[in-house]
């Protein structure tokens, strides 16, 4: 009775600040809405509204929610484009708190706002969802228990230095639908996208192919190259590929210094969506991905230096946030990624190879919050199939909200193995991890005596509320020093 008590006085304590919140606001002065353009497809999952002003609710393909399909869509990526379910994302500025309300066709009986560490409460009344947003966040909405199907709402801070469209050092896409096919943006160049753009990638009529895979599949130029020295994308608009075929082609490639992507969304990669190719000072900032199809991973660090991946959301069928040197390429090292908010589908969500030909050094993954991780391999990894050394790693401040495959160090050969000789993984660090799942496996697999996994720290790591220890890890015998810190 008591309980009951509380939870009615907290609902009304909730309805109390959303009331006077809503009748102190002027939206006019603390949220941008960008109008979707004409003819672009909107949801009917969903209807999104912020301080009293609609929010277009854009529909975006995600994996399949049964995991035969999921899978399938990885093995078989001939036909990957038709193994998916729907979700859907809105996205907006604001520089104040706002109120945003939900409304979905069937009443509501529950609901789930993730990441939990944002600690939004909020209200349901019949088929409305209302919550107020202090700050610019990445969240997602779960209604009445529903796993795959969800929304995502992305709360932008206000844009600073908007590009002038008339500066000749400016590629400029206003609000509308444009047609892109390849583009190359050189040294000392921004390419602007403003919000209410959506730029359609497509594959142009007279363009060639560059090569073609073993599954048959045509692969292109990229949609968008940043090569040279001094370059920015930048804005609130969308970057579609869905018009490409599965495989084709690169959506967004960074080959250069001193290079930062800022603020957009991409929205179903045919492949590999930002690969990062020797390259170093990058930064990407508040770019936010969903993908589907077979290998389109989020973001590849390849053969890089210097590399910060900040405040970013992505959900995607491969590899999420992934570090490689690939053949050919050098070393990489020096690379932040923090404050991201991930949703793995089925392989890595913040993990280092396979594909590691180079030494890879001084990485951290921070501050992250995994929202949901049910693939088929692991949620932090280093994965280690070719002969270089992977030291000084640290993954900390982990937050993951269900997961089943936890950690896993590894050194073997298989598919993507480039050297005959193996490598080593040392010196690796796990602090200030939480986690919930089942059954959350931590795995450590060594190739032989001179290829070992050595000196792995753990520091506050916890499964379901229990302490990590020795029991909890499974090992073979070319696995050396394991250090627990109290």
């Amino acid at each position: 009775m008591k309980k009951h008590l509380y939870n009615i006085k907290a609902n009304l304590l909730i309805a109390f600040l959303f009331l006077f919140f809503a009748c102190c606001s002027n939206s006019q002065e603390h949220i941008k809405v960008y109008q979707a353009p004409d003819g672009e497809e909107l949801s009917s999952m969903y209807e999104v509204t912020v301080e009293g002003s609609k929010i277009p609710v854009y529909p975006v393909k995600v994996g399949a929610e049964e995991q035969g399909r999921r899978w399938k869509a990885m093995d078989d990526p001939v036909s990957s484009a038709e193994y998916y379910d729907e979700a859907a994302f809105s996205y907006f500025d604001m520089n104040k708190p706002v109120l945003v309300e939900v409304k979905v066709p069937k009443e509501i009986i529950s609901a789930k706002i993730l990441p939990s560490s944002a600690g939004i409460a909020s209200l349901i009344d019949g088929n409305t969802l209302s919550f107020r947003i202090e700050k610019p966040e990445k969240l997602t909405i779960k209604i009445n228990g529903e796993k795959i199907k969800s929304l995502h709402i992305f709360a932008n801070p206000f844009e600073e230095n908007i590009p002038d469209k008339n500066d000749p050092d400016v590629i400029y896409f206003g609000p509308g639908v444009h047609e892109i096919t390849h583009l190359e943006i050189g040294d000392n160049k921004t390419l602007y996208i403003a919000g209410g753009a959506v730029l359609k990638a497509m594959i142009g009529a007279d363009e060639k192919a560059i090569n073609t895979n073993p599954n048959g599949l045509k692969y292109y130029s990229p949609t968008i190259v940043l090569k040279g020295k001094n370059i920015k994308v930048k804005g609130r608009g969308i970057i579609d590929a869905t018009n490409t075929p599965t495989h084709s082609r690169n959506m967004l490639v960074v080959e250069g210094e001193d290079i930062g992507v800022e603020g957009i969304i991409l929205k179903d990669p045919s492949v590999w969506t930002v690969p990062v190719r020797h390259s170093k000072n990058v930064l990407i900032e508040n770019i936010k991905i969903i993908g589907y199809r077979a290998n389109s991973d989020g973001i590849d660090i390849c053969g890089s230096f210097d590399v910060e991946v900040n405040n970013c959301f992505i959900r995607t069928l491969d590899d999420l946030v992934v570090i490689k040197t690939l053949k050919g390429s050098g070393e990489a090292g020096r690379i932040l990624v923090h404050r991201c908010v991930l949703w793995n589908e089925l392989a890595h969500a913040l993990s280092i190879g396979a594909e590691l030909t180079k030494d890879v050094s001084d990485v951290v993954f921070r501050d992250c919050d995994i929202i949901r991780d049910t693939g088929r391999e692991w949620s932090l990894r280093v994965f280690q199939s070719d002969k270089a050394l992977i030291s000084n790693i640290r993954f900390e401040n982990i937050r993951i909200e269900e997961s089943t495959k936890l950690i896993s160090l590894w050194i073997g050969k298989n598919r993507w193995t480039n050297d005959d000789e193996g490598g080593n993984i040392r010196n690796i660090t796990f602090k200030d991890i939480r986690a919930k799942g089942e059954p959350l496996t931590v795995e450590f697999t060594g190739y032989d005596n001179d290829h070992k996994i050595d000196s792995v720290y753990f520091e506050n790591v916890t499964i379901n509320g229990e302490k990590l220890d020795m029991s909890g890890i499974k090992k073979n015998e070319f696995v050396g020093d394991i250090f627990f810190k109290e």
